[in-house]
């Protein structure tokens, strides 16, 4: 099987770990997996002083947390819905009873950094949502000028990096995002279950509120004292994310980074060959978003015939691939044909 879906194919021996018998987890040699996964991601991500908590969830969920246990804590909020993820944040938001105030960015577009710092100076939110990379489009927003913005006016920033993550440069100190949410299957290159919320030094310091029994951040925070979760982990999963740490460390951010951007301009300049519209201002190295020129409504299901696997969109003709995991410039030339193939027909 050929999946340029997250997470992309993974190395059989990482998938392997997941079919051990599964150790117990309340025990110091888990503990130990689990404080030196904090340690590394902390690292990774550029967080000095910072915590990572671990929940056994999807990146909804984490966002979910977020909301509940800290854009409720500080106020008003101010939502860059840019796609299906972004406009997550104003759905939460507005679950949540939290009151908020919307900027649209159309589809693919970036944003009007001008006019979001008059919105946001009329607004007078205490905290900032958006994602660092709407992956619904291929999407890249502009952190270093979204902090700056934040910056000038008092406001928290809260970013949804779960696509962007090990592909694209960020660093929270530097961009001075107080929270950041990820999640297993995007950049971790591990199967889906995990979600990850990084709080930054200065975040550890601000209330909580405490809404929810099972995210509630004060006891998971409590419970990473000794490297455990409140609740049963997804054990094997974060075993996993120990060994994809292990190696990430050793190969460095940079050139993790490097081969990602490697793979998305290799596959960018297929879609240059073939015809394929890519919409994004400033793409992700995350994924390439691409419009095909015809047979986009048997596309998706003419490939899992041939055991590959693309992501669809609700837009006509609208498909994305991922540049993580395993991939090669032969498989994308394999991946392209094969598109161009039925396309053609």
């Amino acid at each position: 099987m050929y999946t340029y879906a997250f997470p992309g194919n993974i190395e059989d021996d990482i998938l392997q770990i997941a079919a051990q018998q599964i150790p117990y987890m309340r025990t110091e040699w888990f503990s130990g997996i689990m404080k030196e996964n904090e340690r590394m991601l902390l690292d990774m991500i550029g967080c000095r002083g910072g915590r990572v908590m671990f929940y056994t969830a999807s990146g909804t969920g984490a966002m979910d947390a977020v909301v509940e246990n800290y854009v409720a804590a500080q106020g008003k909020a101010f939502v860059i819905d840019g796609g299906s993820f972004g406009h997550r944040w104003a759905q939460l938001c507005e679950y949540h009873g939290v009151d908020h105030d919307v900027m649209a960015v159309p589809f693919a577009k970036d944003i009007n950094y001008d006019e979001l710092e008059s919105m946001v100076a009329k607004s007078q939110p205490k905290v900032f949502l958006c994602q660092h990379h709407e992956t619904s489009s291929g999407q890249k927003f502009n952190l270093p000028k979204i902090s700056a913005i934040c910056k000038k006016y008092g406001v928290s920033l809260v970013v949804d990096v779960i696509s962007s993550f090990l592909a694209d440069e960020l660093n929270m100190d530097e961009y001075g995002i107080d929270v950041a949410i990820t999640s297993t299957q995007k950049g971790l290159n591990v199967p889906p279950g995990a979600a990850l919320v990084f709080l930054s030094a200065s975040a550890l310091k601000k209330e909580f509120l405490h809404r929810n029994y099972y995210f509630d951040f004060q006891d998971n925070l409590k419970n990473l004292e000794r490297g455990q979760t409140p609740f049963s982990p997804a054990t094997t999963l974060f075993m996993q994310v120990h060994e994809r740490m292990l190696r990430n460390t050793a190969k460095g951010i940079r050139q993790i980074i490097s081969e990602c951007n490697a793979k998305a301009l290799y596959f960018r300049s297929l879609c240059k060959k073939y015809g394929w519209e890519v919409p994004a201002e400033c793409p992700s190295n995350a994924i390439t978003g691409f419009f095909v020129n015809r047979n986009g409504d048997v596309l998706f299901r003419e490939l899992q015939k041939k055991d590959i696997f693309i992501m669809p969109c609700g837009k006509p003709n609208f498909f994305r691939v991922s540049h993580m995991g395993l991939q090669t410039n032969d498989d994308l030339d394999n991946l392209a044909a094969a598109i161009h193939e039925i396309e053609s027909r």
